[in-house]
């Protein structure tokens, strides 16, 4: 398991290595582990940097092992981006694997992590737990789905690509502001969309405990069929047990996940009656062209989707 210090040491070592300067006409050449972290460079560095992202939209993240051309990737990259927190577990091996000499970043870094804690309906008492797949240490890696964190994911993006190419470091801490900006109006309209929903309405199921964040500052209540990394089946019981919860909590709707199998919200929806309200974007951006094409758009269509289907 890696900490969230050691995996700043791991790809993080150039830092303290000669970087070669970028040649004016170069872009910087930019490798993110997962497409969300691929639009916030992109919305920075615009035509300044070439972006490759390791685990494709689409693409279920926790499971994910990478590839010869990865390594080849990281390998001639001048900055590596991971979001950190036990999300990449793989990220230390493929730096080291790649002899990776560029400046890497964690992009929590400075975020307030959350714990990782098993979210239950309040006064339900059950005699087994339904948390597991929890593989990812004492935190909770989806930080992102928190607008104001994403925001320090800018910052530290920006500072990163600045250190990397200093001819266009004004440039970059010009867009990070714009960007900026444009997150404060999107947390904003967050939070106007469920200003009118009462409090007791808010509550909902998704296939696995990735929106904590989103939850906590958006003031619902949302449960996780599966536990956080989503690699394990859950048990027979513990599925009897969420059952219960969703029975006894009031659970207005369940989603789906773009990313993952809807074989267990389907079961979980059908043996409680509560409907499925849609499908959400959890750890992958959708295709380009979809709904979900960047983090503003994946954001808006999430929340577009979970207040339609409690009201």
């Amino acid at each position: 398991m890696l900490s969230r210090r050691t995996l700043l040491a791991a790809i993080g070592t150039a830092t303290a290595m000669p970087v070669l300067p970028v040649r004016a006409a170069e872009r910087l050449r930019v490798v993110a582990s997962f497409s969300i972290l691929a639009d916030l460079v992109g919305q920075i560095g615009g035509g300044r940097v070439e972006v490759t992202t390791l685990i494709p939209p689409g693409v279920e993240a926790h499971g994910f092992d990478p590839r010869v051309q990865d390594m080849k990737a990281v390998a001639t990259a001048d900055v590596f981006v991971v979001n950190g927190l036990g999300f990449e577990p793989w990220a230390e091996r493929v730096a080291k694997a790649a002899a990776f000499r560029g400046r890497g970043v964690v992009a929590t870094r400075g975020v307030k992590a959350l714990p990782m804690v098993e979210r239950r309906v309040p006064g339900v008492k059950l005699a087994h737990s339904h948390a597991h797949g929890h593989d990812h240490g004492s935190f909770d890696p989806h930080a992102w789905q928190d607008v104001a964190n994403t925001k320090r994911y800018v910052t530290n993006i920006a500072e990163a690509l600045a250190a990397a190419d200093a001819a266009n470091a004004a440039y970059y801490s010009d867009t990070a502001a714009r960007y900026a900006a444009t997150l404060d109006r999107l947390d904003t309209w967050i939070r106007e969309q469920f200003r009118l929903i009462p409090r007791d309405r808010r509550r909902l199921l998704t296939s696995h405990e990735s929106f904590n964040y989103y939850a906590d500052t958006y003031d619902l209540d949302i449960f996780g069929a599966q536990g956080v990394s989503a690699e394990s089946e859950p048990s027979a019981r513990a599925i009897a047990d969420l059952i219960a919860q969703i029975k006894a909590g009031n659970i207005r709707a369940a989603f789906l996940e773009s990313a993952m199998s809807p074989r267990l919200v389907t079961e979980i929806s059908r043996e409680t009656g509560v409907r499925i309200g849609g499908t959400l974007y959890a750890d992958s951006l959708s295709a380009p062209g979809g709904p979900a094409a960047t983090y503003e758009a994946m954001m808006r269509t999430n929340t577009t989707t979970i207040a339609a289907a409690l009201r």
